[in-house]
């Protein structure tokens, strides 16, 4: 094993960590991978809680989801890796995915309310919107198949009934996607108990798009607004 992917494997887990502490997931809920070649990938073991990982239980995969290596505490990657698969099928610019269940992002999951309200610059830039894909089962094809219509022009996606997955060009980029998200629909949640959200003008969120693409230079997809 090379140092980068120790490195890889390190950062996984203090990820996981983070999520666990921000209340994105229960017990083990939640998943997390890395792309490392075009035929290999990390991800999190299955029946783990993301709290309390250690680099040593974090798999190695193919692209077909089989393990490449076995670790000296044999455990096995997670059931939802079928999803993770799906978008780096779908979307050869991403190297990282992460799924959680996001307590206020996964409230409107529930709800089937999507985060489209324009409230804030940060999440316009980085955001845009978050849709809701479909119910599918998880561990199925059925929840792979769901988010196939939104890959294409979105980093983040609400899981119906489920939670959230969020996708970007490295590890940090795909789980700051989730912690944003998150904070986003916390937002919405806390202004429509006060009053009705103020939302930004068309003018402002055009100027926000602009400031995207030419200043900022956002990587990943992005919805038009």
């Amino acid at each position: 094993m090379n140092n980068s992917e120790q490195f890889l494997k390190e950062q996984i887990c203090d990820i996981g960590k983070r999520m666990y502490m921000k209340d994105m997931g229960a017990a083990n809920d939640g998943n997390i991978s890395v792309k490392i070649s075009e035929n290999s990938f990390l991800c999190t073991p299955t029946g783990v809680s993301k709290g309390f990982m250690t680099p040593d239980m974090i798999c190695k995969i193919n692209s077909q989801g089989e393990l490449m290596e076995e670790n000296s505490l044999n455990t096995k990657p997670s059931s939802e890796i079928k999803m993770h698969l799906r978008v780096y099928e779908e979307r050869p610019d991403v190297t990282a995915v992460v799924h959680a269940h996001p307590l206020y992002a996964t409230a409107f999951a529930i709800c089937g309310i999507p985060l489209n309200k324009q409230i804030m610059p940060e999440s316009t830039i980085f955001l845009g919107e978050v849709p809701i894909a479909e119910y599918g089962t998880p561990s199925t094809e059925e929840l792979p198949n769901s988010i196939v219509p939104y890959l294409q022009n979105h980093d983040a996606i609400l899981l119906a009934n489920h939670g959230a997955l969020t996708c970007g060009i490295d590890l940090m980029s795909a789980y700051f996607k989730m912690e944003s998200m998150e904070f986003y629909a916390k937002l919405l949640y806390l202004t429509s108990l006060i009053g009705k959200p103020k939302e930004l003008t068309k003018e402002q969120v055009t100027t926000l798009v602009q400031l995207r693409e030419e200043k900022f230079k956002v990587p990943g997809r992005f919805p038009n607004l």
